[in-house]
């Protein structure tokens, strides 16, 4: 069973954990009335994640940080949990990138890996959609801690981070 804490009450907000309470505040301030939820097991996978909330693993919204070679900028993709990311397609959007490691992660967004949020980082990513997204109503992404998640639509996602929507999932052949 998820435990569920608002947004929109102060209470709900002041008892998540401080990088959660970061992101509701960040979500009231985009208008998303939807609440934080508090996963009992660790969401830091897509697999535990969609296994706490009841969901299929594609309505995960995982975000992978990766680090850009020629400038060190953080990239960020949102891909469908049911997806593994092809890094050739995320380079022909942004060019060559590497894997970043925990440190990158959470000194470029603020966050620690299992909890990395689309919205609220310390260093504005470059930022790509994984369009096998929209092929679904309802995604739950990261709320800024491995325990924390909310609940979005595909659009809501592209309008908070204004990022392209493109093919970054791996096809196997």
């Amino acid at each position: 069973m998820i435990d569920t804490l608002i947004n929109s009450g102060k209470d709900g907000i002041e008892a998540l954990p401080e990088s959660a309470r970061r992101v509701a505040l960040l979500l009231r301030d985009h208008g998303h009335v939807k609440p934080v939820v508090l996963l009992p097991e660790t969401g830091k996978t897509s697999a535990e994640a969609a296994a706490g909330l009841g969901c299929e693993v594609a309505q995960i919204a995982k975000s992978i940080l990766f680090r850009r070679r020629k400038d060190d900028a953080p990239v960020l993709v949102i891909a469908s949990g049911a997806n593994r990311v092809d890094e050739k397609k995320v380079e022909a959007h942004v060019g060559e990138i590497g894997r970043a490691d925990a440190k990158f992660v959470r000194e470029m967004t603020g966050y620690a890996i299992g909890g990395v949020c689309p919205i609220g980082h310390a260093t504005r990513p470059i930022t790509l959609i994984d369009a096998d997204l929209f092929s679904l109503d309802s995604l739950w992404a990261a709320a800024g801690h491995p325990h924390a998640v909310f609940n979005l639509s595909p659009q809501e996602l592209a309008a908070m981070t204004g990022a392209p929507v493109v093919d970054v999932a791996l096809r196997e052949a």
